[in-house]
């Protein structure tokens, strides 16, 4: 399930993006998509991809690559949307923290918790 009012765009500072067309209100699941989910050995070839930079940490030592915009949503420390791991049922959630105007690029904090300043981990090697 991926709002009708979500597109894809380039930026210029981060590549491509999701933006929206409407107004959304704050606390809004935008997008639930599911998850191809890999063990720690398939992470370790993953890790010496593109993908890499792609994929979502998942419980254990296994990670997902998840389907829909999902991979395209950039981050923000001070994002406008959060996503939420369904392990059981081998899905992502995007949802609002806020209300969104059109126009608007959708954000997540690649930390998890949508206000989590922790430095991410290609900052840190840069």
């Amino acid at each position: 399930m991926i709002l009708p009012c979500l597109f894809t765009a380039t930026t210029e500072q981060k590549g491509w993006g999701v933006f929206t067309r409407e107004p959304i209100a704050g606390d809004t699941i935008i997008e639930l998509s599911p998850v191809i989910v890999m063990n720690a050995e398939e992470k370790k070839h993953l890790d010496q991809t593109r993908l890499h930079d792609y994929i979502f940490y998942w419980k254990g030592d296994a990670c997902c690559m998840a389907m829909g915009l999902i991979p395209v949503y950039n981050h923000s420390y001070h994002s406008n949307c959060e996503y939420f791991q369904d392990y059981e049922n081998n899905t992502i959630y995007i949802k609002t923290v806020r209300n969104i105007e059109a126009g608007e690029e959708l954000c997540i904090n690649y930390n998890g918790d949508w206000d989590n300043e922790e430095p991410l981990w290609f900052e840190v090697l840069s």
